[in-house]
């Protein structure tokens, strides 16, 4: 059964953000057979012949001397079946899934949904620091509003001393409005756009994908659902600017 281009892009995505290290000489555990079976259902739903011979070929000398080499041909396989499907879906969703490394990805992925709000910005990290403005904030169009929840155990103190330089020279133009929720009540990394259309982001907002891949998840389903919830936060939390 095929998936729709949208879906198809957003599993491989997901798939190569979770792809486990078999890169020792022990036999697979179960999680990582489980995984070679996610990867071989997707490559065989939506890929092409090619990718298909040459992702059963790589798995089959898995089990060899030539198992470094198998691996990296998996992951050829799966960044060019990636590549194809994202070229056939949505521009909405293109580039939202970021390769380990390359910090340029994350920047334009994210500041592309920031420049598709027209009214206003929340921003939901526990652990905000300046990087929310200085690497972002200059992307949320002029006269949109640019909010920021942290959690009071994780927030760094550069953000309230940034957050105040920015109110002084921006304020006019690019509104902000920063503020600190109780300890514990932050479960996740969101951007939400206009009040309707909410994003999760898998790793740290100054960090993503430094260290290993990450995605950036539209929440359609619970999209609503997670924009009363924290609507509802930032209306009893305390405020820094």
């Amino acid at each position: 059964m095929q998936l729709d281009p949208e879906s198809y892009y957003r599993h491989l995505g997901r798939l190569i953000e979770t792809m486990p290290d078999c890169s020792g000489n022990a036999q697979f555990s179960d999680d990582i057979h489980q995984w070679l079976g996610r990867a071989d259902a997707l490559i065989s739903a939506n890929g092409d012949v090619v990718d298909k011979i040459d992702w059963r070929g790589a798995v089959q000398r898995l089990n060899t001397a030539a198992r470094p080499i198998a691996l990296e041909s998996l992951k050829q396989v799966l960044y060019r079946v990636l590549g194809a499907a994202e070229l056939l879906a949505p521009a909405s969703v293109q580039g939202t899934f970021i390769p380990v490394g390359d910090s340029f990805a994350a920047f334009v992925s994210i500041s592309k949904l920031l420049q598709t709000a027209t009214r206003d910005v929340m921003i939901v990290y526990p652990y905000m620091d300046e990087a929310a403005l200085t690497v972002y904030g200059c992307t949320v169009p002029d006269g949109v509003s640019l909010r920021l929840l942290a959690d009071a155990r994780f927030v760094k103190q550069s953000l309230q001393p940034t957050s105040t330089a920015w109110v002084h020279q921006y304020g006019d133009i690019k509104p902000l409005a920063v503020r600190i929720a109780p300890e514990g009540i932050l479960h996740d990394r969101s951007i939400f756009i206009d009040g309707t259309i909410a994003w999760v982001y898998t790793q740290s907002l100054n960090a993503i994908a430094k260290r290993s891949p990450a995605e950036i998840i539209r929440a359609d389903d619970t999209a609503a659902m997670k924009i009363e919830n924290y609507e509802s936060v930032w209306n009893d939390t305390r405020v820094v600017v």
